[in-house]
């Protein structure tokens, strides 16, 4: 199954990641996953939200670049090796993962990763040929990790 994040290319300076959550909060998008990555004056935030289409139109409606990305949420082993799997069978096959990152949503039990990958159709048949589950995007935008625990 297909999801989706929103790449957003930007400076790195103060008040680029309050510009954005200031848009979503308006337009009443939840964050559910953010990475921040940058190098030198350069990053990109990918974001998780409840409503992608939505959230990519209020941000280019207030002049920030943002796409939309499609990627695989790949529910895997949260524990050693759980990963490993994943990855290694996504390299026999030659497939690039440009980008990815991961959340544990019972610790010990099952996490999920995210990963954008260069060959999205060889990726979802390698996936479905080992029986890996994948989380759709309406499932990721409602996802509860942690949800067992008392905060």
């Amino acid at each position: 199954m297909i999801a989706y994040q929103l790449t957003i290319p930007t400076e790195n300076k103060p008040g680029k990641l309050a510009q954005v959550s200031a848009i979503l909060s308006r337009e009443k998008i939840n964050i559910r996953a953010i990475t921040i990555s940058s190098y030198g004056d350069k990053g990109f935030f990918n974001i998780l939200v409840d409503d992608p289409k939505l959230a990519q139109k209020a941000l280019t409606r207030e002049g920030v670049t943002a796409t939309l990305r499609e990627i695989i949420a790949v529910v895997i082993d949260d524990k050693p090796g759980g990963m490993d799997r994943l990855v290694q069978l996504l390299a026999k096959q030659g497939i690039n993962i440009e980008n990815a990152y991961g959340f544990v949503l019972e610790s010990n039990k099952t996490a999920v990763f995210v990963v954008d990958v260069s060959d999205l159709v060889g990726a979802q048949k390698v996936l479905k040929e080992n029986k890996f589950k994948t989380i759709s995007a309406e499932a990721l935008a409602t996802i509860e990790p942690f949800h067992y625990m008392k905060y």
